[in-house]
């Protein structure tokens, strides 16, 4: 195709084979995901660094992500990838999960918004009966997931899950639904 590609890499990843065999790869960080590629401003300068025309993001991180789509769209470079209303959509658990059962499709069994702290991480966990999921909303690659059996379980998990979601994808919602063994 002709097409010079150009990687952004975290410290942990300098020595992955597509580091090795991109024509341009610049680091972006330290390997905690909030410090590297979640850096949307650190990607616009790599863009601009390398005279990149367009970005294809791959999955997770800010593929997800419309303010990102946006910004190169307002810095003319192209965003390879689904359009922001769908990135919107699906990219919401919380939400493609309330479209699809507005569709008629059939959804796992759960609490359909946002759980805002434990004491809501309890009674709705009890309301469903365990085993549960705890999930972040803005999650993806089973991050921010947690199985609980109980309600010590279903604390620790909301906790766990949070601070995952938090630290991988920028946004701390969760929601909680029906483990499916």
């Amino acid at each position: 195709m002709g097409i010079e590609t150009v990687a952004v890499y975290s410290d942990a990843d300098r020595h992955s084979m597509f580091v090795k065999e991109a024509d341009q790869a610049f680091r972006i960080g330290p390997p905690p995901t909030n410090q590297s590629y979640l850096q949307m401003d650190t990607m616009l300068e790599v863009v601009r660094a390398s005279g990149a025309q367009a970005v294809h993001p791959g999955y997770g991180f800010l593929s997800e992500n419309p303010a990102f789509q946006k910004m190169l769209k307002a810095n003319d470079v192209t965003f390879i990838g689904p359009g922001t209303q769908a990135i919107v959509a699906m990219g919401d658990k919380i939400e493609s999960k309330k479209l699809a059962k507005d569709a008629g499709v059939s959804t796992v069994p759960g609490y359909l918004g946002e759980v805002e702290d434990m004491k809501e991480v309890l009674r709705i966990s009890n309301e469903i009966g365990y085993p549960v999921m705890i999930k972040a909303s803005a999650g993806g690659g089973g991050k921010g997931m947690r199985i609980a059996f109980n309600d010590q379980e279903a604390e620790e998990g909301f906790k766990l899950s949070k601070e995952e979601a938090i630290n991988s994808f920028g946004d701390g919602r969760i929601f909680i639904e029906k483990y499916i063994q």
